[in-house]
């Protein structure tokens, strides 16, 4: 098996957009996003460490029966995306997948059994209002750095002809992929895209290869008006020592261009980068044996193939 090296890098948009860890200040009180952002990581990770250690007793408080394992993954993801906070100079992402969690809150509190018809009442008024807070914050940082940028690579030991005609047939790439249902041609060098989110509602675009070098790279970008502006290339490089392929990827997505965007790249991962990481890994795994490894229904292995983040994320 093919040595692998893995890299993961975000950047701006441009030189003359401002870096997301030093946004403009604004909004009441003098209160940077920054300052915003990092009261709203601790936040999340108290709520989530009392859904996780109390949920017996916040389910009372907020007037619902008791669900403790439910509560306890949504502990769980809240202390995933706490953390995300504090610890990135780029919080936007994270902050939309609070964004994206506080609308599952909600929903799943319109749909509890009530317990205490005035409690319940307050407690969706109350994550309402964090849900507006969360969206503000997170917007401001979109509106500072719009486009984020990834990386990835992997050595595959393949020729760089045979990964490049598998990712060339371009609806192959679900079979690796996450949350890729269908690609489909639409013309010549364009194609129809069909993903599905955490929450379960398909989002579409179209895109078209904008550079195809045969045995080498492809490039590709959605096309104007897309709910999920997108651009990226995929080269393929002979490795040093006779060792296969050196695959790079780029991916770009522009969190600025359509209002729904943030919201759906926080929905596919509060991490995305990670997500780039892991398809590249999986396209390793397909080319190389001819499978993708999993443990899934395995007894002795885990009972999915999500660790405990993506599972606090899908929540």
């Amino acid at each position: 098996m093919a040595t692998q090296e893995m890299t993961a890098s975000r950047s701006r948009k441009s030189r003359s957009s401002q870096p997301t860890s030093m946004p403009p200040k604004n909004g009441s009180a003098g209160a940077s996003p920054m300052k915003m952002a990092k009261a709203l990581g601790w936040f999340s990770i108290g709520l989530g460490v009392t859904e996780i250690v109390a949920p017996g007793l916040l389910s009372k408080m907020i007037g619902t029966r008791r669900r403790s394992g439910t509560m306890r993954l949504m502990g769980l993801r809240e202390v995933a995306a706490g953390i995300g906070i504090l610890s990135s100079q780029r919080p936007g992402p994270w902050l939309w997948a609070r964004v994206g969690g506080d609308f599952v809150d909600l929903a799943a509190l319109a749909s509890a059994e009530p317990r205490a018809k005035g409690r319940l009442s307050t407690a969706i008024g109350a994550v309402a209002g964090v849900t507006v807070l969360d969206a503000m914050c997170a917007q401001r940082f979109a509106s500072a750095s719009s486009t984020v940028h990834f990386t990835a690579s992997t050595i595959i030991n393949r020729s760089p002809d045979e990964c490049y005609r598998y990712w060339r047939d371009i609806t192959k790439l679900p079979t690796f992929i996450e949350h890729l249902k269908s690609v489909r041609m639409t013309g010549e060098n364009r194609s129809h895209w069909v993903t599905q989110s955490p929450v379960g509602q398909d989002l579409e675009w179209d895109a078209e290869i904008t550079e195809d070098t045969p045995g080498k790279q492809i490039s590709w970008r959605s096309l104007e008006g897309s709910q999920f502006p997108n651009w990226g290339r995929v080269r393929f490089e002979e490795a040093t020592g006779g060792r296969g392929t050196l695959v790079r990827l780029l991916m770009n997505y522009d969190a600025a261009a359509h209002p729904a965007a943030p919201f759906w790249i926080a929905l596919l991962g509060a991490d995305p980068g990670m997500r780039v990481r892991r398809d590249l890994l999986r396209f390793k795994q397909l080319m190389e044996t001819g499978e993708i490894a999993t443990t899934e229904g395995q007894p002795a292995g885990r009972r999915s193939s999500m660790n405990w983040l993506d599972r606090a994320v899908k929540i």
